[in-house]
């Protein structure tokens, strides 16, 4: 597997067995990152590459100074789900 920050496409990507499962990002002028629509091929489907990608892509975040915004449910989910996350929410977002 390979976690991949693709700027040009403004997504990350995570390759596995000759697909990529991605996630949409907007980076806006207060650093923060919203992520907007995560994909993953349906052949990686119930593989945890979704699980696998929103975390590597949460560690980025954390690394890298930026808050999150989930706009996109998966991500907003994940972080519903894994409360250490909710930390670097940009202010004004939660997940519910």
């Amino acid at each position: 597997m390979e976690f991949i920050v693709n700027q040009d496409k403004k997504r990350f990507e995570l390759h596995t067995e000759d697909r990529t499962a991605f996630i949409d990002y907007i980076l806006n002028n207060q650093n923060i990152m919203f992520l907007t629509h995560t994909e993953v091929p349906k052949e990686l489907g119930g593989k945890g590459i979704g699980k696998i990608l929103v975390q590597n892509t949460l560690e980025y975040l954390k690394t890298n100074g930026h808050t999150l915004a989930p706009v996109c449910p998966f991500v907003a989910a994940y972080v519903k789900k894994n409360p250490e996350w909710k930390e670097i929410l940009a202010q004004g977002y939660s997940v519910q």
